[in-house]
């Protein structure tokens, strides 16, 4: 069986409201490792629809705290 487990994520998300997809991310940070995946597909979904200073931005607040 061939899973796409990004399409899964975001099949999983799909038609969330913004306060559940919030209370989603609170929930994943800090915990076990496995929700990481899903927390890498949702960034890229942000990266990827985001300005250039908004990613410099991003870029930045890593850049400071890793």
């Amino acid at each position: 069986m061939n899973i796409d487990l990004r399409q899964a994520i975001l099949n999983n998300v799909h038609g969330k409201s913004a306060a559940e997809l919030k209370e989603i991310i609170q929930d994943a940070v800090g915990q076990e490792e496995q929700v990481l995946p899903g927390l890498g597909v949702l960034f890229e979904v942000i990266w990827k629809h985001s300005q250039e200073e908004e990613k410099d931005g991003m870029v930045q607040v890593l850049h400071q705290h890793v």
